[in-house]
């Protein structure tokens, strides 16, 4: 055992020496970069979660004369931000890690240890919390958060044994690069997924092609255009598009109308649609043979 650490334990380390183990027994006491990045990666998910609360709750709102979707984009939002915080606190990470190399600094690891084992406990429990919990991106954002952190407390735990029996100290700022990567890495998914709902780009993993062609396929369809298809939040999906059909009455038209929706929400879970039926007058009644003009469009009502 070196003589720091003989310090800590006894009460004599310069930052420990009358409040064991208040708020000496943290990563400014073992002056381990890895367990203050990791401190401040704790900070910024301890802040992320109750910005996901806060969503949820907002979420949870019904649709006002103000906001006719509601607030179901709040969650999106609550996950930007706290992938964004992500980013920015690896590039913070990063810089230290790369002073630290240049100017290396004692570690003592048996602090290092002992914090991060506590760590790896409290970040495993609430990690497995929201793992057993329904979601969405703004959930799954806080769960990627807590996941991040139990691995990479648990690198730091490892990386504080390594320390205490080799006495080599660039393996803190080495672990320090190593947990910047995997909070940006982490960050990186939700950023594109969040930015696409905002942009109302197609929902990940949905084929507008797949969507047109499933259709198209419909008994009495004839044509699909100016389809489009985005997220309101990242679990609602909404869908417009114009169908053309052969001239019919309104009884039929509705039929066709009610099998595009149920064949949308069955295959694709799109339960919000706007769809507007062009109707073709042709020579032959409900035969349709030969398209002679195309009347005005007809406007439905939002169907679900």
């Amino acid at each position: 055992m070196r003589m720091e650490d003989t310090d800590i334990l006894m009460g004599r380390g310069e930052c420990c020496a009358s409040r064991w183990p208040s708020p000496c027994f943290t990563s400014s006491c073992s002056h381990s970069l890895a367990l203050l990045s990791e401190a401040g990666h704790n900070l910024s998910d301890f802040l992320a979660l109750l910005l996901s609360l806060v969503a949820v709750y907002l979420e949870g709102r019904p649709p006002s004369a103000t906001k006719t979707y509601g607030y179901r984009r709040a969650g999106v939002l609550a996950a930007l931000v706290n992938a964004l915080s992500l980013v920015v606190v690896s590039f913070f990470i990063f810089y230290e890690a790369f002073q630290r190399i240049q100017h290396p600094e004692q570690v003592r690891a048996r602090v290092m240890i002992a914090v991060a084992a506590a760590g790896v406990v409290m970040n495993g429990v609430i990690a497995l919390l929201l793992w057993r919990s329904p979601r969405d991106v703004n959930v799954r954002s806080a769960l990627l958060h807590e996941v991040g952190d139990t691995l990479s407390t648990a690198a730091v735990l490892v990386g504080g044994f390594a320390i205490l029996w080799t006495g080599q100290y660039w393996i803190d700022a080495a672990l320090s690069f190593g947990i910047g990567a995997l909070i940006l890495w982490s960050s990186f998914g939700i950023v594109r997924e969040t930015l696409n709902i905002l942009l109302e780009g197609t929902p990940r993993g949905m084929s507008l092609d797949a969507v047109e062609s499933t259709m198209r396929k419909i008994t009495g369809v004839s044509d699909v255009h100016d389809l489009h298809l985005w997220s309101i939040g990242s679990e609602n999906h909404a869908l417009s598009a114009h169908v053309k059909i052969a001239d019919m009455a309104t009884s039929e038209s509705d039929t066709i109308l009610r099998e595009i929706n149920e064949k949308l929400g069955q295959g694709f879970g799109i339960h919000h649609t706007t769809i507007q039926l062009e109707h073709v007058v042709c020579e032959t009644a409900h035969g349709c043979v030969i398209a002679v003009r195309e009347e005005g469009h007809i406007d439905h009502d939002h169907a679900r």
